[in-house]
């Protein structure tokens, strides 16, 4: 079975041998790109990246500018590392397209469980197709239209969605969809999942209104009749 390659980018060398250590043991193959520029080329030559690791401070465009332009034209997952904690810095790299956030210091452990369970997801094959109320999930193509019409999702998004729909008429807290979505014990706030919701809601129009607020508790995808 052909290796899932990883786009590591960081301008610290040490960084990127620890995480591409880890990696190989798991037999990821792994390319290395010390700047955003150096990043960017490497992404567009390549068609093959499965998932690229992010560092936000470097030279020649930073991890947000680098992020941005991919999402122009790519839904490849993205993990955004920084040396900064602040929440206004996470919320940013989920607004602009990011799959996952991780401060540093990090357990490259807990990375390397990150991104085996975003690739994990991504490869889905049961149930290819899911369909209601004029919204279908392409699973494979990683799709979702309403009335036929193609969304721009993030892939948080359409995880999201997905999840959703696979549990319509169910009460979800928060902290469940956290931990099914991003597939982790998030030690965060309730503001990511709602910024995505609100975002998710925009996006599928009067549709949005299939998601229904349990005030205190969640969410609730719930399409009438």
């Amino acid at each position: 079975m052909e290796k899932l390659k990883i786009l590591v980018v960081d301008d610290e060398s040490r960084m990127r041998k620890l995480v591409r250590d880890f990696l190989v043991k798991q037999d990821f193959e792994v390319v290395e790109a010390e700047n955003g520029e150096e990043a960017l080329n490497i992404f567009y030559e390549q068609k093959d990246i499965a998932l690229i690791i992010l560092d936000v401070m470097m030279p020649k465009f930073n991890g947000w500018e680098v992020c941005k332009e991919i999402r122009e034209n790519s839904k490849v997952p993205i993990i955004m590392l920084t040396a900064k904690g602040e929440e206004s810095d996470e919320l940013m790299g989920f607004d602009i397209g990011a799959d996952e956030y991780i401060s540093k210091p990090f357990s490259p452990k807990i990375l390397v469980a990150r991104v085996e369970a975003i690739l994990r997801r991504t490869g889905k094959k049961d149930e290819e197709t899911l369909e209601i109320g004029g919204i279908l999930i392409d699973r494979l193509g990683h799709q979702a239209l309403v009335d036929g019409r193609e969304m721009e999702l993030s892939y948080k998004e359409f995880e999201l969605l997905t999840y959703f729909i696979e549990n319509k008429g169910i009460a979800l807290s928060r902290e469940k969809i956290l931990n099914h979505v991003w597939n982790y014990d998030y030690f965060g706030d309730a503001r990511t999942i709602d910024t995505h919701v609100k975002k998710l809601r925009s996006k599928l129009g009067e549709k949005g209104n299939y998601i229904k607020t349990i005030w205190g508790m969640g969410y609730k995808f719930e399409v009438e009749s």
